[in-house]
């Protein structure tokens, strides 16, 4: 685990784990199961480079775990560690008030 995350501000470590765009939107993906890395990448939008990235530090941090298959073409599957998963309410109340917040915007469009 990195060392320079955890931070004396709960709502600091947090963001230092998953403050990123693409850690959020990988993790959406693996709370509905294991995905292969093109799946990951396709879904999320992210490049290559990127989404390597990310995954090396989740991996690193343990919110993910990699599994690699000894086969050819190569074939590498992610999943959510039990660290992970346990980030999934914080990421139901992020999908709830954003449903709230695209309702309220919808609705201030109607009244103009």
């Amino acid at each position: 685990m990195r060392e320079d995350i955890i931070s004396k501000c709960p709502i600091e470590t947090v963001l230092n784990l998953i403050g990123c765009k693409w850690k959020i939107l990988i993790m959406r993906d693996l709370l509905a199961g294991t995905k292969r890395f093109g799946e990951i990448k396709k879904s999320t939008g992210c490049s290559q480079k990127v989404l390597t990235a990310n995954l090396r530090e989740m991996e690193e941090d343990e919110l993910i775990t990699r599994k690699v298959f000894a086969q050819v073409p190569p074939k590498v599957e992610y999943s959510l560690t039990d660290v992970g998963l346990s980030m999934a309410p914080i990421l139901d109340v992020m999908a709830g008030w954003g449903t709230d917040f695209k309702r309220y915007c919808d609705l201030k469009k109607k009244v103009k």
